[in-house]
């Protein structure tokens, strides 16, 4: 069983930067596939960030390539989304969530465990 808690949303005007933050509990943790989802409000939720379980290989959305970055680190049981150059269209809730297997997936139906999510709007 993995337990995931979200952190760093807030209001930030476009242009600007968030640092979103999950933090995991568990013994396993290292060995799950961790992503990124976000959802607005009549909208599907979206895979915008993964990564594997050693961090070697990541995915990112067309929409988020080269603005967001996904990192983790194992011994802290973390993964962070570093959320630079923001849009409005960036505005959703965004999720955290862990896979059991320890490849990077992007759809929410590979996904085991999520967090409750954590609002992120940007302003223009």
């Amino acid at each position: 069983q993995v337990q995931l808690v979200e952190s760093g949303g807030g209001l930030v005007q476009a242009g600007g930067s968030l640092r979103l933050s999950c933090a995991a509990s568990g013994r396993t943790f290292s060995s799950h596939g961790m992503g990124w989802f976000r959802q607005a409000p009549g909208k599907e939720r979206e895979c915008v960030a993964a990564i594997g379980w050693s961090g070697g290989s990541t995915y990112y959305a067309d929409s988020v390539k080269g603005r967001f970055i996904i990192s983790r680190d194992n011994a802290k049981n973390t993964v962070d989304l570093q959320m630079n150059s923001l849009k409005p269209e960036d505005t959703a809730v965004y999720y955290c969530a862990a896979t059991s297997s320890g490849s990077v997936w992007t759809s929410p139906d590979h996904y085991d465990y999520w967090g409750q999510g954590t609002q992120v709007t940007v302003s223009s």
